[in-house]
């Protein structure tokens, strides 16, 4: 645990005049912890805060360094090269004080930071219960750096600490990063450190510092005018703005004036709707507002006598939910926490109990998603599904639109660079895994410079020259085009692979492994593996194929096109079953596309044609929000990416 301990005893009366003359003991950042993990193989930086002029003394494993603190009182300095192991004993000490933090390991060290499908948490990834149960594993360790936005370049985080990876710290953490992780250590099992930061629906702007905009046109002066900008003044009206729009959902929902929840209200005529699903998934188009859901299940009269949970699964974003006409939980504005809610015994009876859950949501999809699994009621003896058709009804129709001062991560570049990247700069570490795109999916063109501006951005910043940087390319989303056209996720993810341009990247495929009606894929396991194989090449010289089948050059041969691909290892496979491969499209010089028979011809080579053109000029493969159904992969099992040779 850690420790201050001082070096002087002193009674109260004096230790409390040292502290209002300025005295007191060195300060770290908040990720320095008990527990956390050090880079192995550079010099690790140690700093912090401590009376000015003060001298502190940093030890660790028999190394001691010295560092002054300056005028503003901030002190660093650098540790030597340490190879991995531990448990070790971090100690701080000046004149009166050391601060000790134990169980120190020494391995690898990597920041694991994006949007949501980065912060989506291991409980809400494929088989999270067998995941968290299996998550024993003491030498992985996790840190969490809390949301914060801030105008200014902040000197630490919000408070956090670094965990001990087990089945109930996991359930939290980004599972990307989390499976990341584990492969890492599967392979090469040394200490794994984690750092989890990560904010859903945010752009790339955000986590870029105010300096990368110098050359940007459009942010630069945005982003010089940040110090000057009122942010907690912005923030706190925006709230109240929201407030009030938020507090109109009770006055205007028919359902709490009319007592929906009640038990013997007649419900008889609502719609219905098959759970779990976001409700914009079922029709409910642009509803943001208030959604009733009801629905019956059976106790035996023995099960009513006994502990009951209702389980419901993530909701997005706020629910109330009730039983028998009784308030049973609720649990706010957490879209991705899955609902458990204990029901007291003189709630349940014998035959039919009716749930009721109000639904309320302020943004995007709305309503009550997840996996079938996850909806349930749990007895003594059984589990009885939820999942299913549900009856619904609209509380809230005719809301009015959200307030104009919204104010957010995306409001203004840098917010989330200044409050959550630069508290941990220059923590030491390997590398990144980033996993962003969605929400810039609609500008792709200035993505392409964005995006490959924040990786020069972070590892100027971090300067530990140019660190692995793998990224993970956006998955298949959205229905499956009819026919082939343009498609802003396609561009998005060109923009992605034009940043492998830069040294020491890779990226992760995820096309084939995404899910058509949610932006939140559960296959999380996959992407974490991908990226580690990533990781084994680019950061740790494994010569191993970490990639798909790349595309290399095309050939107009009369009415084909001949494509030949690298990085196909012991040769192209088309894992369809059938003799086409899915996902080719063709245009002539008329720019009208058509979809295309496809066939591998030899190891690196597929032959393109369609009965529709007798002159192909351009060419395209998976090139849509969701192409569908894929079958070009390499002998490794890796899929090949978009790509297309009309790009401009």
């Amino acid at each position: 645990m850690r420790k201050i301990t001082a070096i002087i005893p002193l009674v109260l009366f004096f230790f409390n005049a040292f502290l209002s003359s300025g005295l007191a003991q060195p300060s770290l950042p908040y990720c320095f912890s008990d527990h956390m993990v050090l880079q192995r193989g550079q010099a690790i930086p140690v700093w912090g805060w401590a009376p000015s002029g003060a001298t502190v003394t940093v030890t660790l494993a028999g190394n001691n360094q010295n560092a002054q603190a300056d005028k503003q009182g901030r002190w660093s300095t650098r540790l030597p090269a340490m190879e991995a192991g531990g448990p070790y004993e971090l100690k701080v000490a000046d004149e009166q004080f050391t601060v000790t933090f134990t169980d120190v390991l020494v391995g690898e060290v990597w920041v694991c930071s994006g949007q949501s499908n980065m912060e989506w948490p291991v409980q809400l990834a494929n088989d999270a219960a067998t995941e968290m149960g299996k998550a024993d594993f003491p030498k992985i360790r996790l840190l969490t750096v809390p949301r914060n936005m801030a105008n200014l370049p902040q000197k630490n985080t919000l408070s956090t600490a670094w965990e001990v990876c087990n089945p109930e710290t996991v359930k939290d953490f980004s599972a990307v990063g989390y499976f990341f992780g584990r492969a890492l250590w599967e392979q090469y099992e040394v200490p794994i450190g984690l750092i989890d930061d990560a904010w859903g629906g945010t752009v790339v702007e955000t986590w870029m510092s105010p300096g990368a905009f110098a050359e940007d046109s459009l942010l630069v002066e945005v982003a010089r005018s940040l110090p000057a900008i009122n942010l907690q003044g912005m923030l706190d009206s925006a709230e109240i703005a929201s407030r009030a729009w938020e507090a109109s959902m009770d006055s205007l929902d028919i359902g709490l004036e009319e007592e929906w929840y009640k038990k013997d209200m007649d419900w008889s005529q609502w719609q219905t709707m098959a759970l779990p699903q976001s409700w914009e998934s079922a029709g409910l188009r642009g509803q943001d507002g208030v959604v009733w859901f009801k629905h019956t299940f059976q106790l035996t009269a023995e099960e009513a006598q006994k502990p009951v949970t209702v389980k419901l699964g993530p909701i997005d974003d706020s629910d109330y939910t009730f039983l028998n006409g009784l308030a049973l939980g609720r649990t706010l504005n957490q879209y991705n926490v899955p609902r458990s809610y204990p029901v007291p015994l003189d709630y349940l009876q014998e035959g039919d109990n009716t749930i009721t859950v109000r639904v309320k949501d302020t943004g995007g999809d709305g309503g009550i998603w997840g996996e079938p699994e996850s909806m349930k009621v749990v007895t003594a003896e059984r589990e009885i599904p939820l999942a299913g058709d549900w009856s619904y009804a609209v509380g809230t129709k005719n809301m009015p639109p959200q307030p104009s001062a919204t104010m957010g991560p995306n409001s203004l570049p840098s917010l989330l660079y200044n409050g959550m990247i630069h508290p941990i700069v220059p923590y030491a570490l390997r590398g990144a895994i980033w996993y962003q795109g969605e929400s810039n999916a609609d500008q792709a063109m200035l993505y392409r410079s964005r995006f490959r501006g924040l990786i020069r951005d972070w590892r100027a910043q971090w300067a530990q020259g140019d660190f692995p940087f793998l990224f993970v390319q956006l998955a298949n989303f959205h229905a499956a085009p009819n026919q082939p056209g343009e498609s802003s996720w396609a561009e998005l993810r060109e923009a992605q692979t034009m940043a492998l341009a830069e040294p020491n990247t890779g990226m992760a495929l995820a096309i084939d492994i995404g899910d058509a009606n949610d932006i939140h894929p559960r296959n999380k396991q996959e992407v974490g593996r991908r990226l580690a194989l990533a990781a084994r090449a680019i950061a740790y010289g494994e010569e191993l194929l970490y990639q798909g089948p790349v595309y290399e050059s095309s050939k107009v041969e009369g009415n084909k096109i001949t494509v030949r691909f690298s990085q196909v290892g012991q040769g192209l496979q088309n894992r369809t079953g059938r003799k086409s491969l899915p996902g080719f499209a063709l245009a002539g010089a008329d720019g009208k596309w058509h979809w295309a028979n496809a066939q591998i011809v030899d190891k690196n080579t597929v032959q393109v044609s369609s009965d529709k053109l007798s002159a192909p000029k351009f060419l395209r493969y998976a090139w849509a929000d969701n192409p569908g159904e894929l079958g070009l992969y390499n002998s490794e099992g890796l899929p090949a990416g978009p790509f297309r040779t009309d790009g401009k």
